[in-house]
């Protein structure tokens, strides 16, 4: 499994792809974020966050799929 660093660094990265190139999708990032628990002192482990990464990556490249003329 990889380590929380670089995870934490995917996310930073598709992040600002989305915000870049997609901002229309910029609306949902807040919404995604609710995969993260949302506690006093959540533990937020490296599987919470690929958890996270992948729900990213997933919502980008659907994304793309509706609009192929996008493009990457």
């Amino acid at each position: 499994m990889e380590t929380k660093k670089k995870i934490t660094e995917k996310i930073f990265k598709i992040t600002v792809l989305i915000q870049e190139k997609y901002p229309e999708l910029s609306d949902y990032l807040d919404e995604v974020q609710d995969t993260i628990p949302a506690m006093e002192h959540p533990e937020v482990d490296a599987g919470t966050l690929s958890k996270y990464y992948e729900t990213l990556d997933n919502m980008l490249k659907d994304y793309l799929l509706e609009h192929p003329e996008l493009g990457e």
